[in-house]
């Protein structure tokens, strides 16, 4: 358990492992049922737990922007968030291209040219198909890692509220000039500024200046930045988003002040620790367990309480020996060879 002093980023780490479990409950419960078992009763259902995304998405605005503060040079940042990244995705598509190979996946399994190509994490820009499906998500952040890597090379990071309004504008217009003119502007740009997800980000950014920064006035630009974010998510999504999205963004800014304790639970923080090998694990291989279960006739509830079992110790496992041994090897190298001792925010 980290030391007390460091409370506020557990709870925060912790609600990471909370929307990781979310989605896990959703992929396990309404959509297996949906996609393999149609019709099929079941007394256990979690339909909304795929906001778990949106809620990995405003925790990210939080912790990015937090690293790039305390980043001395960009190489600094490149290499903390490849080692955060990479090592446990590329054992995650091994893992589970060979599981779900040996176990069947219908309508699921990818060729090794496909898995090759999704070690990228680009893969989806150029149409190729996701080893896992929950991979949409890493190319997002992937992506907003990019955007906030060339603000901070244009030294904008103190003025980041005018490239959020200015994109959130854009999004905007999108819409509108879709819903009312017909006018699609060129989807690649959508696609490239994640226009799409840029709301949640923005609730992220916002929470972190709020929580932050010192002064009278360090408010007013969180205020009318979330304000924007939530304006665009209820104009181009929908009431209930725009609802949503308050909600999960106070419980972020309650887990950077560290009022939530109860994220400080031992299992909820160990949860926080493997949330990132867990989202990356679950999916396919869930799903390959809960069909060859369900072939042999065991209840739909009790292949769910299999598959999450698996992957949780699937998680734990490559936490131990692939994420953490690998972060720390990659930076300690970088360290070395730069004769630099900075400190890597997680």
């Amino acid at each position: 358990m980290p030391n007390p002093g460091s409370d506020r980023l557990v709870e925060v780490d912790a609600l990471r492992g909370v929307a990781a479990l979310a989605v896990v409950l959703f992929h396990y419960t309404t959509q297996f049922t949906d996609l393999f078992q149609p019709g099929a009763p079941s007394a256990v259902s979690f339909p909304g737990g795929h906001y778990g995304v949106n809620l990995f998405f405003i925790i990210s605005g939080f912790v990015i922007f937090m690293t790039l503060e305390k980043t001395a040079r960009p190489l600094d940042f490149v290499v903390s968030r490849f080692s955060r990244l990479f090592p446990a995705y590329w054992a995650a598509i091994f893992l589970t291209v060979s599981i779900c190979h040996l176990l069947g996946l219908p309508g699921k399994l990818v060729s090794t040219g496909t898995a090759l190509a999704n070690m990228a994490m680009l893969h989806g820009l150029f149409g190729v198909g996701h080893v896992d499906g929950v991979y949409w998500t890493l190319e997002v952040e992937l992506l907003f890692y990019c955007g906030m890597l060339l603000l901070y090379r244009l030294k904008w990071l103190d003025r980041l509220h005018f490239a959020l309004f200015a994109l959130l504008f854009l999004r905007l217009g999108y819409y509108m000039l879709a819903r009312w003119f017909s006018i699609d502007l060129p989807w690649i740009i959508f696609r490239l500024a994640i226009l799409q997800y840029l709301p949640w980000f923005a609730l992220g950014i916002s929470i972190y200046l709020a929580t932050n920064r010192r002064g009278p006035h360090r408010w007013r630009v969180p205020a009318l930045t979330s304000a924007m974010a939530i304006a665009t998510l209820w104009v181009c999504e929908s009431t209930f988003v725009a609802v949503l999205a308050v909600g999960l963004a106070t419980a972020v800014f309650l887990a950077a002040r560290g009022n939530l304790p109860i994220l400080r639970l031992r299992p909820l923080v160990w949860l926080g620790t493997v949330s990132y090998p867990l989202y990356l694990l679950h999916e396919n291989i869930g799903w390959a367990i809960q069909l060859r279960l369900r072939s042999i006739g065991v209840p739909l509830e009790l292949t769910i309480l299999f598959a999450l079992a698996a992957s949780l110790l699937l998680a734990g496992q490559l936490t131990r020996w692939v994420e953490q041994p690998a972060m720390r090897w990659i930076r300690s190298r970088y360290r070395n060879r730069a004769r630099l001792t900075p400190s890597f925010p997680s």
